[in-house]
């Protein structure tokens, strides 16, 4: 048998048509309460609060053990019935479908059968028992439900001329609202339309001594409205409430509810797919009801022209026939609002056109809600709305899905909200799965979210997909180009290269306009960013990915990035071929982007990084390595190591995946390079010489050469100067005969580095003198202050090492500026300038700690200890040299 409950009226319990008895008036309101959130555990506390309103006795809890097992008793008949759980922090009841009448109601409601759900109603909810104000929170939307769906029924029977059952209908509602003046003047009506007209005002003059003497008022307008309709014998006009029902549960949205709660005349909500437009529309519609008691319109503007939705609103205002043209049918709308001034609910709007004729005049207050940004109506209030805090999203989740749930759980949640971007309708769709699953852990909801998320989130799915049926087949292709470069945000120009045209502003504006893509910023170089939010772009991603359009803008990056790199103070280790894919951008948009190539590279860097990510992984193994090739001389002047690591090991493996062999040599070289600078010196040659030999094997002689000065460079810090300097030379030879300037300089500047330590003075000083000359006709200005500070070992040598830390620093060069304030250093600790050498070599300390360059701590630790010794500073100077011995015990041999 299974057993029904009873909440809309006095508390009921039936099986099998018989009553139940429950024991008791507290088991009664236990019952009472948890009916109230069926499904869903209520705390402990709370049914404390309403078992014990007053004061709780210090046995409260224990007494609430004890109605609990009383109440299951009394249930304990049924074979199919309740079941009546706790979880240790409360209690909760799950009744069978359609067991309970209060979520009957709500369904029949939801499926417009108004009589039937009417018919459920037995009078007040839980009229035999005192109430509580925590029932409130269900109990008060659940009133609103019932005067909607009364209100609509009386509409209906209205319109098919069953003027006796609506006034039998508002007779029932006025005996529990008797004081509801929107409710007398229909009955006023209906008795009018039925030929009562005596019957109508007598119940006039009732109503109005009784607002009179009790309340000390007279009837407002919309009541002495119906009664002069009656007096000159009028046919009575319709009053049209239409707006849709108002949610229980709607959460946050503060500031924007604020705002629509001023005056205004018409009010423009906008936002991407699901951030709950409507919602707040008709929860805010609903909450300014009492201003406009003429009525209120409600129109669904999907896919609609204006003209029909014209023809829809005079029929609800009484227009049996409306005009023929569009025109007319707008003149007349107005006209009748003119005097009746009412609130209009125009929902789903494509844009201003299909807006403009459905607007009135005079006092009457519009509400749109709309994907696009409907800016073209004069004086409308803009309201844009995007996701919810994180705070109200779980609020929200946790209304739905049950607050105690969502706390225990807490973390779960957290990653359901995220999951589901924040946006009112995932949380609904996910909180309703969770209701109707009150066995889940939220765990199970998250990895399912996890596995597939918008399989997960049908609703979302079908609501992105409604947008893209107005979308033009270029804006809906750049979607799908933009989905699949990630989630990060993008400069403005991808836009064009992802179509394949030079100016694609239009494309990027609709795609704002119409809340699938947003705006976040614009970027150092004055560049706007867009991203795509993460629903959106894997919906994109999974309906129209653009693998042609993807490789267009990875072409661009790459193109671009190469125009920055040649503008660089040095490109000395820049390595690329012309079989890397370029799409070459405007030349006035290359010119204003890298007008400061570092400024653009600060900007951009870490785009660049992401977009190497994504082209490797699309199997695009030119453009991953051509553009982590082209990013190597502004990582290596601004010291990036880490994004240097990352790029080139993905491109790397992306390279020899599709057996490029060039490319895998440019990625082993470019690691080696991080290698060297991070003293893995074993690490460091064997990429050197297997960069070296696949260079060779392809014949480019420019680029074997700089794995052979890689090599000089692994001997020269491994303590092999005759080897280094046989390195540099044979460099020097391959870059002489490939004509490659930039490369002659350094390998001579190399030259004299090694014939320096080697106490070769002559041979070095000629060698740094030919590559000073080289730099400054180059203007290699980096060049120029590596050689400078090797010069000032030979002449000159505290200007040569200002000069050289002047550039550095003017470049951004910490690293090679943190040698140069270790060289300075050294000169003025010579001159007995101790207070300026042991700031600088601080200050180089903590640049190669940061960098992770180990040689260079441990030779700037030592001067340190020096210092501190010759300044009689003992203790401090046996600490420096203890941890620089430390350093270098720890460096490779």
């Amino acid at each position: 048998m299974t057993v029904t409950f009873h909440v809309l009226g006095p508390l009921e319990v039936r099986s099998a048509g018989r009553a139940v008895r429950v024991s008791g008036r507290k088991p009664k309101l236990l019952l009472a309460t948890l009916l109230l959130d069926a499904g869903r555990v209520v705390s402990a506390d709370q049914l404390v609060e309403v078992l014990w309103p007053r004061c709780a006795p210090r046995s409260a809890q224990a007494n609430l053990r004890t109605y609990v097992s009383s109440l299951r008793s009394d249930l304990a008949g049924a074979d199919s019935g309740p079941l009546l759980r706790g979880d240790g922090s409360g209690y909760a009841i799950d009744v069978p479908d359609g067991a309970l009448d209060l979520l009957a109601f709500e369904d029949l409601a939801a499926q417009a059968r108004y009589a039937d759900a009417l018919a459920l109603w037995r009078g007040a909810p839980l009229a035999d028992l005192p109430g509580h104000p925590l029932w409130d929170r269900r109990l008060e939307p659940l009133q609103e439900l019932r005067l909607y769906a009364a209100e609509r029924l009386i509409g209906q029977r209205v319109e098919r001329g069953d003027h006796a059952g609506a006034v039998s209908e508002l007779r029932a509602l006025l005996t529990e609202h008797p004081y509801r003046e929107d409710l007398w003047s229909r009955l006023l009506l209906a008795l009018h339309g039925g030929g009562r007209k005596a019957e109508a005002l007598r119940a006039y003059a009732a109503v109005r001594a009784r607002l009179v003497d009790e309340l000390g008022v007279e009837p407002g307008a919309e009541l002495r409205r119906a009664y002069e309709t009656i007096l000159t014998d009028e046919a009575p006009p319709p009053v049209p409430h239409q707006l849709p029902p108002d949610v229980p549960d709607f959460t946050g949205r503060s500031e924007e509810l604020a705002a629509l709660a001023r005056p205004f005349t018409i009010a423009v909500i906008s936002g991407a797919p699901g951030a709950g437009k409507s919602t707040l529309a008709v929860h805010a519609a609903h909450a300014l009801r009492g201003r406009f008691p003429a009525g209120q319109l409600y129109l669904d503007l999907d896919g609609k022209e204006p003209a029909e939705l014209l023809a829809e609103a005079l029929r609800a205002l009484g227009v049996e026939s409306p005009p023929a043209t569009l025109h007319e049918r707008s003149a007349l709308l107005r006209s009748l609002l003119a005097e009746q001034p009412m609130l209009l609910l125009l929902d789903k709007a494509l844009d201003a056109d299909q807006v403009r004729p459905l607007l009135p005049g005079n006092d009457c207050a519009v509400i749109v809600t709309s994907r696009r940004r409907i800016t073209e109506l004069p004086g409308a209030l803009q309201i844009d709305l995007g996701e919810l805090p994180t705070q109200e999203a779980l609020l929200l989740l946790g209304r739905i899905a049950g607050a105690d749930r969502v706390a225990r759980e807490h973390e779960e949640a957290l990653a359901i909200v995220t999951a589901c971007g924040r946006l009112p309708l995932a949380l609904r769709s996910v909180g309703a799965r969770l209701a109707g699953r009150p066995g889940w852990s939220l765990a199970v909801l998250r990895q399912r979210l996890a596995d597939d998320r918008l399989g997960e989130l049908k609703e979302v799915r079908a609501s992105l997909d409604r947008s893209y049926r107005y979308l033009p087949d270029e804006a809906a292709s750049t979607l799908g180009t933009l989905g699949l470069l990630g989630g990060s945000a993008q400069p403005g120009w991808v836009v064009g290269p992802a179509l394949d045209r030079h100016r694609a502003d239009d494309v990027t504006d609709l795609l704002v306009d119409v809340n699938l893509l947003e705006l976040v910023g614009t970027d150092p170089v004055g560049q706007p960013r867009y991203r795509l939010p993460d629903l959106i772009r894997r919906h994109a991603v999974g309906r129209e990915p653009d693998r042609a359009g993807l490789a267009r803008v990875l072409a661009a990056w790459t193109a671009t990035t190469e125009h920055a790199m040649e503008r660089l103070p040095t490109t000395v280790f820049s390595l690329t071929t012309a079989v890397v894919p370029r799409w070459r951008l405007p030349e006035t948009t290359l010119e204003r982007l890298t007008s400061d190539p570092l400024s653009w590279f600060d900007a951009e860097h870490e785009a660049l990084a992401g977009a190497v990510g994504v082209a490797a992984q699309a199997g695009l193994a030119a453009s991953a390595w051509g553009l982590a090739a082209a990013m190597v001389p502004y990582l290596d002047l601004h010291c990036h190591l880490d994004t240097w690591q990352r790029t080139h090991t993905v491109a790397l493996a992306a390279a020899r995946a599709a057996g490029d062999t060039y490319g895998e040599a440019a990625m082993l070289r470019g690691l080696a390079q991080v290698a060297l600078y991070q003293d893995r010196y074993e690490e460091a040659a064997a990429g050197f010489t297997l960069s070296r030999r696949l260079f060779r094997e392809l014949g480019d002689t420019r680029a074997e050469a700089t794995s052979v000065c890689g090599l000089g460079a692994v001997s020269q810090f491994s303590g092999g100067q005759a080897r280094s300097l046989g390195h540099f030379r044979q460099a020097l030879a391959m870059f002489l005969a490939a004509g490659d300037q930039h490369g002659e300089a350094f390998a001579r500047q190399a030259i004299g580095r090694a014939c320096l330590k080697s106490g070769d003075l002559a041979q070095a000083s000629e060698s740094l003198g030919q590559a000073m000359r080289l730099a400054q006709e180059l203007g290699d200005a980096h060049r120029e202050g590596c050689v400078c500070l090797q010069m000032g070992n030979l002449h000159q040598a505290m200007s040569f090492h200002r000069h050289a830390l002047e550039i550095f620093e003017s470049l951004g060069d910490r690293h090679c500026g943190a040698y140069a304030l270790q060289s300075l250093a050294g000169l003025q600790v010579a001159r007995g300038e101790l207070a300026p050498a042991s700031a600088g070599l601080e200050r180089s300390l903590l640049v190669f700690q940061e960098l992770g360059d180990r040689s260079g701590e441990a030779s700037t630790t030592q001067l340190l200890g020096e210092l501190h010794h010759s300044a009689g500073r003992t203790g401090l100077a046996l600490d420096y040299l203890k941890q620089a011995s430390e350093l270098r015990r720890a460096l490779p041999v």
